[in-house]
């Protein structure tokens, strides 16, 4: 019992190690290497007791967004914890649509009004076109956002900035003319689905790729392939298909607003051989008729 009672003890220690555990971005500032994402949390109670129970379990860096419309409800979660504020890493997003200078230093000085907290760790332009005009050629006024974000991050206020959903062509759009480049890309990626181009450009241009709905928003969970390898390794599919990531150096952001499944996605410390890697990086789309960005792939 007592061995048993031990050994459970050192399984837990590993578990918060791996989330606490960092990947250090091109300036230094150490990021969690996993989060907690917030998106289609819905505002109110449930974004507030989602991101409160994820930072009870474990989790030191929780990513919302202004389009969430839940970042008041995650300062407050912060707020609350008792955590110190320098041992939580918090991210939040520039919204598509805003594509001028002035309107990124508004929804800047919103964001931090709802979030009610000194600083952001880390900033990010949240897609490159506005959502509902997907694909909208908005290069020029890309380049004016990303000074805007440049000039943000030279207040301090912001430890590091970044940009979501930008493929190659948007991101070689910036750089040229980028005095401060983005450290980290953030996009759709899961086992299947792991946007190949774009992953190599942004680790070839020292940018941290970060995985939005790495479980494809459950729907690999009944993947029956994803499902044999995870009782091979005696894991949820989720799990599973959240370690693969890690085993790729990239950062997933999990989301859930059940309890049980917040515990479960941080129990993480399980080895993933070469040869079921090779097997996962091989696989086809293990959620095909999830909703894809058409944009990428």
């Amino acid at each position: 019992m007592y061995n048993e009672t031990c050994n459970k003890l050192k399984k837990q220690v590993k578990n918060l190690a791996i989330l606490t555990d960092t990947y250090q971005l091109t300036n230094g500032v150490k990021i969690p290497k996993v989060g907690f994402g917030m998106w289609q949390v819905p505002t109110g109670d449930t974004a507030y007791n989602a991101a409160a129970a994820a930072l009870k379990a474990g989790y030191r860096h929780i990513d919302t967004a202004k389009a969430y419309q839940n970042e008041a409800d995650v300062g407050r979660a912060i707020r609350d914890s008792g955590i110190p504020r320098q041992d939580i890493f918090v991210t939040s997003k520039l919204p598509g649509q805003t594509k001028s200078y002035d309107g990124a230093m508004a929804d800047f000085k919103s964001t931090m009004q709802q979030l009610d907290i000194d600083y952001l760790d880390l900033y990010l332009v949240h897609a490159p076109w506005p959502w509902d005009e997907i694909g909208k050629d908005c290069d020029k006024e890309n380049i004016e956002v990303w000074r805007a974000m440049e000039d943000i991050y030279a207040t301090g206020k912001v430890k590091a900035i970044g940009v979501s959903n930008f493929n190659v062509h948007d991101l070689q759009n910036i750089l040229p003319t980028a005095k401060v480049a983005p450290m980290v890309d953030q996009i759709q990626y899961y086992v299947g689905y792991t946007e190949p181009k774009i992953t190599t450009f942004a680790k070839n241009h020292n940018m941290l790729v970060e995985a939005y709905s790495p479980l494809a928003t459950g729907d690999l969970l009944q993947n029956s392939k994803m499902q044999q390898l995870a009782g091979k390794y005696q894991v949820s599919t989720a799990q599973l298909a959240l370690r693969f990531c890690l085993q790729n150096g990239i950062l997933p952001l999990p989301k859930a607003v059940n309890e049980a499944h917040i515990k479960s996605n941080t129990q993480l410390d399980f080895e993933i051989s070469e040869a079921d890697m090779a097997t996962l990086k091989a696989m086809p789309d293990t959620a095909p008729d999830h909703t894809h960005n058409p944009t990428q792939g």
